[in-house]
């Protein structure tokens, strides 16, 4: 069996704690490799490292800086079906959703190679009699990201792109269920020229997340995951004095108009409710039609599409069209929401509970669901079931249905399919949503944009990546400078009235 490693300036180097974590195959149940899990010493060791290997990468000016985001983009591209395989073999996705996943983080590489244009201050000429004014932004020193299972390439490059690029030196703590495309993405690093010990990647669980939190030397954090531990880390971060953003849970709903294109509509809903069986914080799980017909039509169309979804390992290639769950656990949990929704009177209009995959039974498979009639005080529209479950909750009109998604304790997306303008207008601008997307099921904001949700689904100022990353991960330092002039007579200047 494999057991996998740290990175530690620049190279894999085993675990001392004597503590692993198994690391799952989704599609089989069985193990298929070890992760250490580094105490507080490793983790201490591995920032004191990178403090030292900072002020000479933070000093490299940003266009060299931004030359290995260059390289490593063409690396990425390189290895594209490396990372996807190794992806889909730890977390369970197909290998065109792993390769999504890959693409999206490359795109926030591509932005970062960019950096110099980003890290520019200000300037004011003659604030004042022969007054200059201007600004700096500096890197933070050492920063750390704490990232999720279900984006193991998108989050971290999300991360360290824009830490690095600003002259940071970074901390990675992937998740532990699937942390080889975190390793490998380090390799890939170091070979696109970053200096050893500017970035460390150091696998661990809620140890290595405490001792983080801790941590003199570290300046900031970003995480990604449920809002439990995002309101924990924030908390307990921000107390540190560090500064700290956090991304957790969603309820996404997307609002379906009667004059929607009702085809087009379900389309979208099954891709965004089930691709990458439900696992993402932008999927859309709550679908609200407004009008009896709308709901009875977008219903009837949705059933057929849902029951031709196939489910399987990622090794059945484009035949599949997602795959297991990540731990049995999370399989657990999804079926035990499932059943309370059928207690509470939800109608389960597509029943996926007794989905089983020949040769595959010990997998965490879990088959689609469809549930019509879902009321608020139901669990599965209050909780996020991150799984491959979409909640049909009916409006009568439009002003209900934008209730249901601004009265909803999450805000990190939301979605309209309408053919009229003010509508849409409408909904964009009173939406206390952070993400918004019209006639777009999924809106993730493209890399030069930031990433961000509002209520319990974002805590602090600034959001992930674009000029907000880049604000995020650096300080800014004004300076205000005057030069006396004068005239040099016999070895000495005599200076004029500067008033």
């Amino acid at each position: 069996m494999q057991e996998l490693t740290h990175w530690i300036n620049g190279r894999h180097v085993k675990g001392t704690s004597g503590r692993f974590a198994d690391v799952m195959n989704p599609a089989t149940g069985e193990v298929q490799a070890r992760v250490p899990l580094a105490t507080k010493a490793e983790l201490d060791a591995a920032v004191a490292d990178a403090a030292k290997a900072q002020p000479a990468w933070g000093a490299t000016n940003p266009q060299k800086r931004g030359r290995v985001m260059m390289a490593m983009v063409g690396l990425i591209n390189r290895d594209m079906d490396k990372l996807a395989e190794a992806l889909s073999r730890e977390h369970g996705k197909t290998i065109p959703d792993a390769k999504g996943d890959v693409q999206r983080g490359l795109e926030v590489i591509e932005y970062c190679i960019g950096a110099a244009q980003m890290l520019k201050g200000e300037f004011t000429d003659a604030a004042g009699p022969g007054i200059d004014m201007y600004s700096m932004r500096q890197p933070l020193g050492v920063a750390a990201g704490i990232t999720p299972f279900n984006f193991p390439a998108m989050i971290p490059l999300w991360k360290m792109g824009p830490a690095l690029s600003s002259g940071n030196a970074f901390i990675l703590k992937p998740s532990e269920r699937d942390p080889t495309v975190p390793l490998m993405l380090a390799e890939l690093f170091k070979e696109a020229g970053l200096p050893d010990g500017v970035l460390q990647v150091i696998n661990g669980d809620k140890d290595s997340v405490d001792a983080i939190l801790d941590n003199e030397t570290i300046q900031a954090i970003g995480f990604v995951g449920s809002t439990p531990i995002a309101e924990y880390i924030y908390g307990r971060g921000c107390s540190n004095g560090k500064r700290v953003q956090c991304f957790g849970g969603a309820k996404n709903h997307m609002i379906i108009m009667p004059d929607a294109d009702l085809d087009q509509a379900a389309d979208a809903l099954i891709g965004a409710g089930y691709g990458a069986a439900g696992e993402r914080c932008m999927a859309i799980s709550v679908a609200v039609p407004v009008g009896k017909e709308t709901a009875d039509r977008l219903v009837e169309k949705l059933v057929p599409r849902i029951e031709k979804l196939k489910v399987g390992p990622y090794t059945a290639g484009n035949d599949v069209d997602y795959g297991p769950v990540v731990t049995a656990a999370a399989k657990a949990n999804i079926l035990k929401l499932v059943e309370s929704g059928v207690e509470q009177g939800a109608k389960l209009v597509v029943d996926g509970r007794g989905f089983k995959l020949q040769g595959y039974e010990d997998g965490y498979f879990v088959g689609p669901h469809l549930f019509d009639d879902v009321t608020t005080d139901m669990d599965i529209y209050k909780k996020e079931i991150f799984g491959p479950v979409l909640c049909t909750v009916r409006a009568d009109s439009y002003e209900e249905a934008i209730g249901y998604a601004m009265d909803h304790e999450y805000g990190n997306g939301t979605a309209i399919f309408t053919r009229d303008g003010d509508t849409a207008r409408d909904f964009a601008s009173r939406i206390n949503v952070g993400m918004v997307g019209i006639n777009v099921p999924i809106p993730v904001p493209l890399a030069y944009h930031t990433f961000g949700g509002w209520k319990k689904s974002g805590f602090g100022d600034l959001n992930q990546h674009g000029p907000d990353a880049f604000r995020f991960y650096t300080r800014t330092k004004t300076v205000t400078s005057r030069w006396p002039s004068g005239l040099k007579e016999g070895g000495e200047f005599h200076f004029k009235a500067m008033d």
